[in-house]
């Protein structure tokens, strides 16, 4: 009080002159306090508002579609689901409806509307919040790319100055084209091509009037608006864009109406669900260390290849329908069965059985199908590239090869005879005149219970033998004996060499089990060994991707077989013939079904633990493998794996190849027939009863004939 008496006091002593002047003098320095205030407070503002130049620039995360040979998407990478179309691809009846219902000045104000931010500064200022609404479609967009989405005055200058940078520097069209393109219309999907993909699966172009309003329905709230979550509601918003639409008279009532009864999608489209989910991972992991995580999540790539989606769908169907059965046999089984369930002496899984499949072109090495496992959301271990197993007799071809290598013929006489093999601290040697079961045991009696005599006797599946044999009824049959009778003959490093320069990777041991595939290979490398066999003896490397292009169209990579000559094309037509064999009245038989050339060999490895056949047209290779992830024993007695693999590999190939013709594989030159007798290998004269026309070399057919009726 004594403060406001002395002031009062002071004013009296002034003149009104005095007065004025005061007054004035006040009034200036407090406007030069607010103006100072103002400017810096613009000051800081203005700092950090980016360039529009770098719209020109601006590239927002692109989604990278990863397609099949036939161009059908099979999967994406993206971090923000968004493809980029100029306005042109964009339906009329999209862009009216958004400018319709979010900015219908659009085309006449110069990037903000006075009017807008007046109503919307009242509306905040009545409710106590932060500034909000009133933003035009440039506003928007300055706020979606070079804003945060925070509510402040600040931000909302910012946008405002943006705004009017975008207008100054851009066309209407290259706005309208920009927003349409980044705005987000929930599930993680941004812009109007993917929005359309996703809720309608089909095109932008292809969408009709009332699915362009009810995607601009959702843009204020994606998710409460969704049609997926609430159907009501979006059809509420569809309706409330159409009548804006009708008000602004971009469309007439009768196509309201006709919008209107449109039906709204219920569930997202298919177009995002991915088969092949090993294949992708598998490509994948090729690409991502050539060009980066944001390249190829972000950075719109293309990438097309190899896989055909016509083969690998009912190769996935098949191949688990076919598992699913073979879980429930087992577990009915489990549940008849006494307990322990370890009362048969094979030990039981208790996860479930596995497979893998794949498809090469024999030509090229292309992957056509690739399944590494019965579900990719329960296990990504991709089976076809990464379970290394033991091959089992599926390995005999390699064994076979190199006896032919070695001056053997189909025709040759082999013995699956009785054998045993001892360890000398060095080597596996033969146990010589132990040829039959009583001179074996006869040899190896001094030395049972002598911890530093290792003794290996091996054995047919069966526990029989078939004493002397064709090389060719030996491959038919998969008889091990004979198999390891060839090993000895022609030496395990060579057979390991034969398997190394067919296609496979991995180490192998060169020791006299070889033959009975005791090394681990992959399914992928033993299907790729077996299409050089079927490639006239050229292997060409496996490959799954054939070109990819950057978001412009540029092309980064294109595929070119990678061929090597490993064999001369007789001795792999030779191989391939006595194979077509194992079909025709082997081990692989059930797959004669399909009723054109086919070339394979089956396999199960020890204790039942693996079940393989892998199979070959003129043209593709296919390899299939069955088994438990923790090495346990199959519960079927199948032997051989011609009653539980071939199975479901021919069902396979019987929808693959059916609208392949039927060829055989071309027979190279040097190559001459010759009927034998099946059982000796002779020529065959007209009395013999088993009769074959084998292939030769040229000049090593037989030259006797046989002297014997069968």
């Amino acid at each position: 009080m004594e403060f406001l008496r002395r002031f009062l006091d002071y004013l009296d002593g002034l003149t009104a002159r005095e007065l004025v002047l005061k007054a004035v003098y006040t009034v200036g320095v407090l406007s030069a306090l607010i103006i100072l205030v103002a400017g810096l407070m613009m000051r800081k503002v203005l700092s950090d508002i980016p360039s529009v130049d770098k719209l020109d620039e601006y590239t927002p995360s692109l989604t990278t579609y990863v397609y099949d040979i036939n161009n059908q998407v099979i999967a994406e990478f993206s971090v923000e689901k968004r493809a980029i179309l100029p306005l042109s691809r964009i339906p009329v009846d999209m862009q009216n409806a958004v400018i319709a219902m979010e900015d219908q000045n659009f085309f006449r104000h110069w990037g903000i509307s006075p009017r807008g931010i007046m109503r919307a500064l009242m509306r905040d200022i009545l409710h106590r919040r932060s500034a909000q609404g009133g933003s035009t479609l440039t506003q928007q967009l300055s706020k979606l790319i070079f804003l945060k989405p925070e509510k402040t005055i600040s931000r909302k200058l910012k946008e405002m100055i943006l705004a009017l940078q975008i207008e100054r520097n851009f066309s209407k069209a290259e706005i309208l084209a920009l927003y349409l393109n980044q705005i987000y219309f929930g599930s993680g999907v941004y812009g109007v091509q993917s929005a359309s993909k996703l809720y309608f699966g089909k095109d932008v172009g292809e969408m009709t009037l009332g699915e362009c309003a009810l995607l601009t329905g959702l843009i204020p709230s994606p998710e409460r608006f969704s049609p997926f979550n609430n159907p009501e509601r979006a059809k509420q918003r569809r309706r409330l864009v159409l009548q804006r639409m009708l008000a602004e008279k971009f469309i007439d009532a009768k196509e309201a109406e006709a919008a209107e009864a449109e039906p709204i999608p219920t569930e997202k489209s298919t177009l995002f669900a991915s088969h092949a989910a090993y294949f992708v991972e598998y490509v994948r992991q090729q690409l991502e260390p050539r060009y980066g995580i944001a390249q190829l999540w972000k950075g719109g790539m293309k990438i097309y290849t190899t896989l055909d989606l016509s083969m690998q769908i009912p190769a996935e169907e098949i191949m688990e329908k076919h598992l699913a059965k073979y879980d429930q046999d087992a577990a009915k089984n489990r549940a008849a069965a006494p307990a322990p369930e370890t009362a048969d002496g094979v030990e039981k899984s208790s996860v479930p059985l596995q497979g893998g499949f794949v498809i090469l072109d024999n030509r090229t090495g292309a992957i056509k199908a690739m399944i590494g496992g019965r579900n990719y959301r329960d296990s990504k271990f991709n089976r076809v590239t990464q379970a290394a197993r033991q091959a089992g007799s599926t390995f005999k071809p390699f064994v076979w090869l190199a006896a032919l290598m070695n001056g053997y013929t189909p025709a040759s006489i082999v013995e699956d005879s009785p054998m045993a093999y001892y360890y000398d601290g060095k080597d596996w040697r033969l146990l010589e005149g132990a040829t039959d079961q009583y001179a074996i045991d006869l040899a190896i009696q001094p030395f049972i219970g002598n911890k530093d005599f290792k003794i290996w006797v091996p054995n047919d599946f069966d526990g029989k033998t078939q004493g002397r044999i064709t090389a060719r009824r030996g491959l038919e049959l998969s008889r091990n004996l004979a198999s390891i009778y060839l090993v000895t003959r022609v030496g395990p490093t060579l057979v390991a060499d034969v398997g190394h320069r067919a296609g496979i990777k991995r180490n192998l041991e060169a020791v006299p089990s070889i033959g009975l595939g005791t090394s681990l290979v992959t399914p992928l490398e033993m299907a790729s060994s077996f299409s050089t066999f079927a490639n006239g003896g050229i292997h060409v490397a496996p490959f799954g991707v054939l070109r990819v292009t950057d978001n412009s169209g540029r092309v980064l990579e294109e595929a070119v077989p990678e061929e090597t000559e490993s064999f001369s094309p007789q001795l792999s037509y030779v191989l391939v013939n006595m194979m077509k064999g194992v079909v025709q009245r082997g081990t692989g038989a059930y797959a004669s079904r399909l009723r054109r050339p086919i070339a394979g060999k089956t396999g199960t490895s020890q204790d039942s633990k693996d079940m393989w056949f892998i199979g070959m047209t003129p043209d593709l290779t296919a390899g299939a493998w069955m088994g438990y992830d923790d090495f346990m024993s199959l519960p079927m007695k199948d032997w051989t794996g011609g009653g539980t693999v071939v199975p479901w590999w021919t069902e396979i190939m019987e929808a693959v190849l059916k609208e392949q013709p039927v060829r055989d594989f071309p027979v190279p030159d040097g190559i001459t027939f010759a009927t034998v007798d099946q059982e000796t290998g002779k020529l065959a004269l007209p009395t013999c009863k088993k009769k074959i026309l084998e292939s030769f070399i040229k000049g090593t057919e037989p030259k006797e004939f046989c002297d014997a009726v069968h």
